[in-house]
């Protein structure tokens, strides 16, 4: 695929290889690793903007970032327009750069409060937010689905309503919210959207290599690229794509995500995003079940990086 800057409204992306929001996995020192490996740009977790509202920990800790984090993208996650435009315009978000929308999580009780995938089924309600949300002056994209089930695809529809409604950028996930994360994403539906637009439209889901990136490319006709969970297993994908050249292996990544992730957390919350993301290290890689087992043993950093330490030496 062609590698090349992306522009959101007045605001410039590096490049169009961007980390999808993951709940559980795109921490601060997660998405520092991204940038490290070349990825243009990585989403915070979905925030809750209700839950913004309250000022607690945890959504605190979702919105942790400094300095050294180059481009500051934060997804919201709401279903009322005044509510998201709060959120939007909160002094906690004042840091970030970008503010993207979700709009395709199809986790049940989140369809359920009318949120993420739920807004497919509601263009009105989910325009009003788009242009609310707009009124933080931020750049502001919106990730979404294709549809709810099989006969509602309407990527296309939905496309034209976000730039209508202001958006700067639109990421779209090639599969309905019915199909989950299963399943061979619809590259058809991707491409009407790209061709009823002239905001940049991102392509995602089923990108478990270069080949996949090359192939979405060509048969979307997309900007970019946006690496979901292919990204936690083997965070190189940036590197591959980008042409950056990256020398240190697994156990140095693990090393280092350790150290930032004691950094700035609490132990607790540190070694259980360190096992998962050793977890996804460890997928698919032979010899690696019976290291998986004992990990979930480790109760200190000092035990795992003993374990890390034989495991990918």
């Amino acid at each position: 695929m062609e590698i090349k800057p992306l522009k959101m409204g007045g605001f410039y992306l590096p490049n169009n290889v961007l980390m999808a929001p993951l709940a559980g996995y795109t921490c601060y020192p997660f998405r520092l690793l991204c940038q490290e490996m070349g990825a243009g740009v990585s989403f915070t977790e979905m925030v809750s903007a209700n839950g913004l509202k309250y000022k607690d920990k945890a959504t605190k800790r979702l919105l942790l970032t400094t300095k050294d984090e180059k481009i500051k993208a934060v997804q919201l996650l709401g279903g009322n327009p005044s509510v998201m435009e709060r959120a939007a315009c909160s002094e906690e978000l004042s840091g970030f750069d970008i503010i993207d929308i979700n709009m395709g999580c199809p986790v049940p009780n989140i369809f359920k409060s009318g949120e993420g995938s739920a807004l497919l089924m509601d263009l009105k309600r989910a325009s009003k937010i788009i242009r609310q949300c707009k009124r933080s002056g931020k750049p502001v994209s919106v990730k979404c689905r294709i549809g709810v089930g099989e006969k509602h695809h309407i990527a296309a529809e939905f496309a034209k309503m976000c730039e209508d409604s202001g958006a700067d950028m639109i990421s779209i996930h090639g599969r309905t919210r019915n199909m989950m994360y299963d399943g061979a994403p619809v590259y058809e539906q991707i491409a009407e959207a790209k061709a009823v637009v002239q905001i940049p439209v991102i392509a995602n889901g089923g990108i478990f290599s270069v080949a996949d990136a090359d192939k979405m490319m060509q048969e979307t006709g997309a900007d970019g690229v946006m690496i979901g969970r292919y990204g936690l297993e083997h965070p190189y994908i940036f590197a591959e794509l980008t042409g950056k050249v990256v020398t240190k292996g697994k156990g140095q990544i693990l090393k280092e995500q350790s150290k930032l992730a004691f950094a700035y957390y609490d132990e607790v919350y540190a070694i259980d995003y360190i096992r998962k993301l050793a977890a996804y290290f460890m997928k698919k890689q032979p010899g690696m079940k019976g290291y998986k087992q004992k990990m979930y043993q480790c109760g200190t950093w000092e035990e795992l990086s003993e374990l890390f330490a034989q495991a990918f030496s």
